[in-house]
């Protein structure tokens, strides 16, 4: 048996996030702060800015999910509103981060259906990332596209970490009939 059925089996489990999941979280989101291509940010956030960054998402009445391998948090993924201004309520932004041990093993994938799904039971019709370091970041492209995102533009050189320039890539899918229909 391979890692990947494992991590298809029973020992992965895909949940809504808790606030007392906010420390495992913050270090899970500091590695890749301070270690990863994907965060732009450069100083990790506290365990309380996370359980308020989480909290901000549930008073939404948006996902954010954990995947659990063996009851221990190894990725988690959220939706958050893309922009404030109203003209942009149907359109959601996704955010996903996979433990570094636990990448190409299905966890990404398992956290991205989910939340696409659990979306798609709303109003929003698009649905947008922002891959960091987006030529550097095979793995989070090839997941993003695996489900149905493809790439609507590049932002070069918009970010500067760890001694060089970054660009991000804006991909995009739709959510329920996309822009087939008009809004209810």
């Amino acid at each position: 048996m391979s890692a990947v059925d494992v991590l298809y089996g029973p020992e992965v489990e895909i949940r809504e996030a808790k606030p007392d999941d906010a420390d495992a979280i913050a270090s899970l989101y500091a590695w890749h702060v301070l270690n990863g291509r994907a965060s732009f940010e450069e100083v990790p956030p506290s365990v309380d800015e996370m359980r308020e960054r989480m909290a901000l998402v549930s008073q939404q009445s948006l996902p954010w999910l954990v995947a659990l391998y063996r009851g221990i948090i190894v990725g988690y993924c959220y939706a958050s509103q893309y922009r404030p201004r109203p003209a942009y309520r149907y359109t959601l932004e996704e955010s996903i981060y996979v433990d570094a041990s636990m990448t190409g093993r299905g966890v990404g994938s398992s956290l991205l259906t989910k939340l696409i799904e659990l979306c798609e039971q709303g109003q929003w019709r698009q649905m947008v990332a922002v891959i960091g370091d987006g030529n550097n970041n095979a793995g989070s492209l090839r997941l993003h596209k695996k489900h149905g995102f493809e790439v609507a533009g590049q932002l070069r050189s918009v970010g500067y970490k760890m001694g060089d320039w970054r660009d991000t890539l804006i991909v995009q899918r739709p959510l329920n009939d996309g822009d087939w229909t008009l809004p209810e």
